[in-house]
């Protein structure tokens, strides 16, 4: 029987998905982690190379930012234009919003494993700005994802998913990181 993240469990609890093997035919996905805002050396930047050195899967961090002094939906809409242009051609778009379904670390580790074998090449996770996605962005994702109902420092989220690649990783090669 395999795991199908999309699929609902008929119990009130959700077993966790077993961890299957990587499968080194298949290659590695690049992973793009886009997000509105500018880059700043300190303590949340040094946590997300951390978990970048650890992946053996390509991780790059691209920020966007609008300089013209927009606000509203008109800021919302800019943004929402520089993060749809900077994904990757044929990724699989993961938005990151607040209203997203939040998933257990094994859940989210089997979602990228079918991603994986389904021959994805690069999968892209937008971040919005701090007015959040726009429409436009939440509509074309493949998965609107949240890490939880507590709300986050902007330049500490890339970092948290970041963590959540390795652990996904981890969890997907049996590596003893991930503990439950």
């Amino acid at each position: 029987v395999s795991y199908s993240p999309l699929a609902k469990s008929a119990s009130k609890r959700e077993e966790a998905p077993q961890p299957r093997a990587i499968d080194a035919s298949k290659g590695a996905a690049s992973i793009t982690i886009i997000a509105v805002g500018r880059r700043k050396k300190g303590p949340e930047q040094d946590l997300f190379d951390q978990y970048k050195a650890r992946l053996p899967w390509p991780l790059e961090l691209k920020l966007v930012e609008e300089k013209k002094p927009l606000s509203g939906d008109a800021l919302k809409a800019r943004e929402a234009e520089l993060l749809l242009n900077a994904v990757p051609g044929g990724a699989v778009l993961v938005a990151l919003d607040e209203r997203g379904k939040t998933e257990s670390s094994p859940h989210f580790a089997a979602r990228l494993g079918d991603w994986r074998d389904g021959g994805a090449r690069d999968v892209a996770f937008v971040i919005g700005g701090a007015d959040g996605l726009a429409e436009e962005v939440r509509s074309r994702a493949d998965f609107v994802m949240s890490l939880g109902k507590q709300t986050w420092p902007h330049q500490l989220v890339p970092a948290l998913l970041a963590e959540q690649l390795y652990r996904g990783y981890a969890i997907l090669t049996g590596h003893p990181y991930h503990r439950v």
